[in-house]
């Protein structure tokens, strides 16, 4: 079937008759430019959608080439998205669509498509479409940016121009929209958060439009904003929506008194749930403040001191987080610990384990007077003070000497290699047991902390590794160091500027050492060049009593009691029963006159037959 677009169909079906069955029966080719999660609280809020299911929807943009168009997704098409059988910039075969109108909208419903193509180029440079309503003007003429009405007063508003909710706009529509927000935060150089019932997004401005805003929008208070630009969103410096607002000459700001908009929105994430999101990721917490560590200074990479201040907080989920306060969030932090405190706007980060971090736009509030806050007061007070803590710096991603390997799970370099962990989006976590061959020693020590005339030095070690099957870089932080040396960074650097010999025996004898290890493969970009980097979460030195208990463990287990069972080296494995294979790669083999015989402490992992 062919892949061209049904050109000039999104103009009919824009300003097309609602019952007009040719129309409507059409199954023209379209291009999906965007498809965006509408969540059943961002839904538009108007009486007819009041009691509706709560089923999440997709909205979609979707062109001709020539023209493009908003329309929707049916629910029972959710799974199309879900298992991401479309996505940007999909060409399908529409079989069967519908309208509807919402707010005095025509949208289109698409009830049933093919895809044709799942990835592809954009096609042409699609113009928009003036919605057409109910009642009003119908025009084909495609929309420029054209001023939009400057309200006086709010009815005017509310009565010529439809509101929008946030979670509802894209870059894709004309700036003839009105939302009505609050303003949840301003920053002094005018970044503010903007949020409504559905949604949250970031407004920035520029040079004399900083002048002209800052006074006339003032944290708290809620506004109707029209004709601002909405672009998207560098996915490196995501913040709380895939958009933002882009505050340019022509913006219509009238401030407004509604009670309905909210006053803040939280999206709150238990403190043990933490390890479960991935690194830079955003979210809200709320917490008791068990320890207010004093005011400090830090020296950026731009050669800027800046503020900080570490928290230590709990909640009801039994652990603890580090949180860092910055700049003058830092400075005007004065609350006492026992206190619940709501943090919102704080990114994820993986430091010595799970530790966050308040962004420059984020907020604290103290005691809030919200159900969570109470709860958290409530079970704090009746005996949860006295709880024991499990700190994130010790959980998973520890690069501490202890926790457990899972023997079961170890995979050999040649796997992870052949396995392609890290090639993916997201980071991949494996074990291993291995060699140190080699230490790089330049710059395998650092001042923290260069600002004071004692700096504490910490390690950054880059060492290859390998085992019977390869070898591999692995790099680490201060702990991998402390385990590899015996001893800490300000210890190294001190022997350093005595006697450098001395330092050169030390990371020699640190090599030919082997480690049970925990570590996380993820891609990183390097000159447009994507590499896969493999980073050191915990190791083990290896303990030999134990190993040894667990390959008689292995001698004396059901599959060893079975017998020799048969012996197939032809087929590229060994089935020694049953139950077991073992991979001939995985361990090393001797030839007899009569016989092949399994060397039994090579034997690196063991794969049950069903798989």
């Amino acid at each position: 079937m062919s892949t061209d677009l049904t050109q000039g169909i999104c103009e009919r079906l824009n300003f097309g008759d609602d019952d007009d069955e040719s129309l409507w029966g059409t199954k023209p080719n379209l291009q999906l430019l965007s498809i965006k999660k509408v969540v059943a609280n961002a839904a538009i809020n108007s009486p007819d959608n009041q009691g509706a299911p709560t089923t999440d929807r997709y909205r979609i943009i979707i062109s001709d080439g020539v023209h493009f168009l908003q329309a929707m997704l049916a629910t029972q098409l959710n799974y199309l998205v879900e298992e991401h059988r479309i996505g940007k910039n999909t060409i399908a075969f529409i079989e069967n669509m519908s309208c509807q109108h919402i707010m005095d909208r025509r949208i289109v419903t698409l009830l049933s498509l093919r895809v044709l193509q799942r990835d592809a180029q954009k096609v042409g440079n699609p113009a928009p479409l003036i919605q057409p309503t109910m009642d009003g003007p119908v025009t084909s003429t495609p929309v420029k940016t054209a001023p939009a009405p400057a309200p006086s007063t709010v009815a005017q508003t509310q009565n010529q121009n439809p509101i929008y909710p946030i979670a509802d706009l894209t870059p894709y529509q004309n700036t003839n929209w009105w939302i009505k927000v609050r303003v949840v935060q301003k920053s002094r150089s005018f970044n503010v958060i903007l949020m409504d019932n559905s949604a949250e997004i970031k407004a920035i401005t520029w040079n004399a439009m900083v002048d002209e805003l800052y006074e006339k929008i003032q944290e708290s208070r809620a506004y109707f904003i029209s004709r601002a630009r909405v672009n998207f969103v560098n996915k490196k410096f995501r913040n709380v929506n895939d958009y933002e607002l882009s505050l340019d000459r022509g913006v219509e700001i009238v401030e407004c008194q509604d009670a309905d908009v909210p006053v803040i929105r939280y999206h709150f994430v238990k403190v043990a749930a933490l390890q479960e999101l991935e690194k830079e990721e955003i979210c809200d917490v709320i917490g008791v403040v068990r320890e207010v560590g004093g005011l400090s200074e830090v020296m950026t990479k731009y050669n800027k001191t800046v503020q900080k201040r570490e928290l230590k907080i709990v909640d009801d989920s039994k652990y603890d987080v580090r949180l860092t306060l910055w700049g003058k969030q830092a400075e005007k932090y004065c609350t006492p610990v026992d206190t619940v405190v709501a943090f919102k706007g704080v990114r994820v980060g993986d430091f010595k384990g799970r530790t966050l971090s308040l962004l420059s736009y984020g907020s604290v509030a103290v005691s809030p007077d919200i159900p969570e806050a109470h709860a958290l007061k409530g079970w704090y007070l009746d005996g949860g003070a006295q709880t024991s803590f499990t700190p994130h710096s010790q959980v998973g991603l520890s690069s501490g000497s202890g926790g457990t390997i899972n023997r079961n799970e170890m995979r050999t370099i040649f796997d992870v290699k052949d396995a392609q962990l890290g090639m993916s989006d997201k980071a991949d976590f494996f074990f291993t047991r291995a060699t140190i061959m080699h230490i790089k020693t330049n710059n395998l020590v650092y001042p923290a902390c260069p600002i004071y005339e004692m700096p504490e030095y910490r390690y950054i070690v880059s060492m290859a590794v390998g085992d019977h099957t390869g070898q591999r870089w692995l790099s680490g932080f201060n702990d991998v160091g402390n385990i590899l040396f015996g001893m800490t960074g300000n210890e190294f650097q001190d022997i350093r500027a005595q006697d450098e010999a001395k330092v050169n025996h030390i990371v020699h004898s640190a090599t030919c050492n082997s480690y049970n290890f925990v570590c996380k493969a993820f891609q990183q970009s390097f000159n447009d060049q994507n590499r896969v980097r493999y980073n050191i979460q915990r190791m083990q030195p290896l303990d030999y009593l134990s190993e040894t208990r667990n390959l008689v463990e292995l001698l004396h287990s059901a599959w060893a009691r079975g017998g020799a069972g048969h012996v197939n080296f032809e087929e590229g494995h060994c089935q020694v029963n049953d139950a077991v294979d073992i991979r001939l790669r995985d361990c090393e083999t001797s030839s007899t006159s009569r016989c092949r015989r399994i060397s039994v402490t090579t034997v690196t992992r063991l794969f049950p037959l069903s798989t």
